[in-house]
């Protein structure tokens, strides 16, 4: 093995958790690690490596005993002066009393212990995220090895369907994607590149050159280096940072110790001024010690403690018909005193759905209506509905985006018609075939007269996708854009890509009337300038083109393929807000509550759907996770005041603005529903996860869980919550 350079980081950076990997050759990397691509580690080394960085598994903190979370229960002055009080009771012979009062304080302890084992649940869930087993490279040979034994310098080979089995810089891909939901929060699938070297800078989601332990490969496949194994992997930091959260009592918890505390000191002045007056008139001294003591006894609200109780507990019931599912008695209250909601962006204040709502054919934006994955909805034209059968080019946009695509679509019959149950595969792709089944294109009727023979798949580099399609049954009935009968047998290329490009292959375009004319550099920058001015939008913008051939060559390959292609049209889509999100924002905002965007998603789509929903103040502006970075904790504090929107964001930063707000005086309530939220969740005076999309790990480190996954379900509590709290205050 060669000597390592001293510009490459040594292998015991894996032992300090350094996280450079991603700002470093593939080549630097195999070097750094003393392995090979090739030949993998020796099984002698991998033994050696896995004595010195330990299983690469999550570590769990030791459990505090039974004994201990019984005595923290008691570590409470109101439970200490209601225990006085019932030994005070004993002593003067009111049995009755003293057992009731005793029974209120151990039912409460029950409670409490439950609770704190409830919490360990989620890292629990944590370690139910690793994968048993991956497919290694060891002396040459690939084998199956136990994931919990994978160590630094590991050949790790993927596939889709697999799950990443620890922190990996890739060294080969082949079309791979990645689903990060569970740690960045967002859906759509990320494409790596291993021959990319990023930033030191650079946030989570952007990593394109990485793959992270606990998510999923959702296409293509590929190699990785294993870097990081257990508490130093991504996934390591949050089980840490989920053990390092310490839970703070509540608002009520701490008014009721203060109450506590205000009652023993008044009971013990009485006692002393009862017993001081009895004896300054010569009354026994034991008899005025039991008068005195009985006077305490009757002054203690034994009682409340059972009404606190039982009132939360009401709330909980009724906090179910408003989509919320209390995991913690304490929480009712709480969400009463929210001041701050910290609401994901994804799924929460959006639909979680990619919707085509633009489509841009010759000079004419069609804007497109329905939401979410539902097949009903209108091509409209300066605010017009109209029929497309009046604008041929509009149609040739939306087939060639059903042909050239490899998602699915299960629907379930109406009384109008089909509606999506469940997409499978990229949402890019599923939200095209959607918009192409609203103008009644459907996949399967267009692949039985146009079959696929060929496919150039997606690729990181060539950002397109290319297929090729025989022409064997052209049908008017359907408005086919290629129902002309000289077509027949012919082949048609569809290929749909980044705007620039495909533009950059495009000789010709298609207008409105169905023909063809010269792309011209006056069109072309018309286009580029369409594409900017919808991606400003904060769209996702997707370019359309095609060619007609009568004979594509076999075996086709982009140099045979995409050349003199005739250029369509461009499609923006975007993950469209909640109908009620921005009511229910301005309805938290009349009471007094603050709501901040905190997402992993990029800073103009974010800020875009804020300004949509009513959620960007006047004023205030948009941070970034490489922001935060630069500032400490006094700027941050500072910052966060005049901040509606984090985008880019870590599970580091969650934390961090969680810390900021509270050292404001604020109640926060945070939403999450990843992996990466669970410490922020933990932090926050009320952590909220999501029933529908979010994971086992947030909902067990959550205190709330959202049954329909909707950020107007938030409000509605809290303001169950302030109905509740008033009634205990009363």
């Amino acid at each position: 093995m060669e000597d390592i350079p001293s510009s490459e980081p040594p292998l015991e950076a894996v032992v300090n958790g350094e996280d450079i990997w991603h700002v470093l050759e593939a080549t630097e990397i195999v070097q750094a690690l003393q392995t090979s691509p090739k030949q993998g580690l020796s099984e002698e080394e991998a033994s050696r490596r896995l004595e010195q960085f330990g299983p690469n598994e999550l570590e769990e903190a030791a459990k505090p005993s039974l004994f201990r979370l019984i005595f923290e229960q008691f570590n409470n002055f109101i439970v200490i002066v209601l225990v006085v009080a019932a030994l005070a009771a004993a002593i003067l012979g009111d049995y009755i009393e003293a057992t009731a009062i005793l029974a209120i304080v151990v039912l409460n302890a029950i409670l409490g212990v439950v609770q704190e084992r409830k919490a360990e649940e989620a890292l629990a869930a944590l370690r139910r995220l690793a994968a048993p087993d991956a497919l290694v490279l060891r002396e040459g040979h690939r084998q199956i090895c136990p994931a919990r034994e994978l160590v630094p310098g590991d050949v790790v080979f993927l596939e889709a369907g697999n799950f990443i089995p620890a922190d990996l810089r890739l060294i080969e891909t082949v079309n791979l994607r990645i689903e990060e939901a569970a740690l960045t929060g967002e859906s759509v699938p990320v494409t790596k590149d291993a021959h990319l070297v990023l930033t030191q800078d650079m946030a989570l989601g952007d990593r394109r050159n990485t793959a992270f332990s606990g998510t999923v490969v959702s296409y293509g496949r590929g190699s990785g280096v294993v870097v990081s194994t257990g508490m130093r992997t991504q996934i390591g930091m949050i089980a840490a940072m989920l053990q390092a959260v310490h839970e703070e009592p509540t608002p009520l918890q701490r008014k009721l110790d203060q109450l506590g505390k205000a009652l023993g000191i008044a009971a013990l002045i009485v006692c002393v001024l009862v017993f001081g007056v009895g004896w300054l008139r010569g009354i026994a001294p034991l008899e005025m010690f039991l008068v005195a003591v009985s006077l305490a006894v009757a002054a203690v609200p034994e009682g409340l403690a059972a009404v606190v109780t039982i009132t939360l507990a009401l709330g909980m019931r009724e906090m179910i018909t408003r989509h919320a599912l209390i995991r913690r008695l304490s929480s009712v209250e709480t969400l009463g005193s929210t001041t701050v909601i910290c609401s994901d962006k994804t799924g929460t204040l959006t639909q979680n759905q990619m919707t085509v709502t633009r489509m841009w054919v010759d000079s004419t934006t069609f804007e497109i209506t329905g939401g979410g994955f539902s097949q009903t909805g209108d091509f409209k034209v300066d605010g017009g509905v109209v029929d497309l059968r009046d604008y041929p080019a509009s149609t040739t946009v939306l087939w060639l985006a059903t042909l050239a695509n490899d998602a699915q679509i299960e629907a379930k019959p109406t009384k109008s018609r089909e509606e999506v149950s469940r997409v499978i595969g990229d949402p890019t792709e599923a939200a095209l075939l959607i918009a192409a089944a609203k103008a009644g294109a459907f996949r399967e009727r267009l692949e039985e007269a146009y079959p696929r023979i060929d496919e150039i798949p997606f690729d990181s580099s060539r950002k397109r996708m290319t297929t090729v399609h025989k022409i064997v049954d052209p049908a008017p009935d359907d408005a086919s854009p290629f129902y002309d009968n000289k077509l027949r047998e012919w082949e048609i290329a569809a290929i749909k890509g980044a705007p620039d490009v495909v533009l950059d292959l495009c000789t010709q375009y298609q207008k409105m009337d169905d023909t063809t004319a010269p792309l011209t550099d006056e069109i072309r920058e018309h286009i580029y300038e369409v594409n900017a001015h919808m991606a400003r939008s904060a769209l996702r913008v997707i370019a359309v083109a095609f060619r007609v051939d009568p004979d594509v060559p076999d075996d086709a390959t982009p140099e045979k393929v995409e050349h003199d292609l005739i250029f369509v049209g461009l499609m923006g889509m975007i993950d469209p807000p909640r109908p009620q999100a921005k009511p229910a924002i301005e309805k938290a905002r009349r009471a007094g509550i603050r709501t901040l965007m905190i997402t992993g998603d990029f800073p103009d789509t974010a800020e875009e759907i804020a300004e949509e929903i009513a959620l960007l103040q006047s004023g205030h502006g948009v941070l970034t996770g490489s922001q935060l970075d630069t500032m400490d904790d006094a700027a941050l504090k500072e910052k966060v005041a005049t901040t509606d929107v984090f985008a880019r964001v870590s599970p580091e930063h969650k934390v961090r603005i969680v810390n900021a707000l509270k050292s404001h005086g604020e109640i926060v309530a945070m939403t999450g529903d990843g992996v990466n939220d669970a410490p922020a969740l933990k932090r926050a005076d009320i952590g909220i996860a999501m029933g529908v999309t979010g994971t086992d790990v947030a909902k067990e480190a959550a205190d709330m869980v959202l049954t329909d996954d909707n950020y107007a379900s938030i409000v509605d509590a809290v303001e169950q919550g302030r109905v509740i709290y008033s009634n205990i205050r009363k």
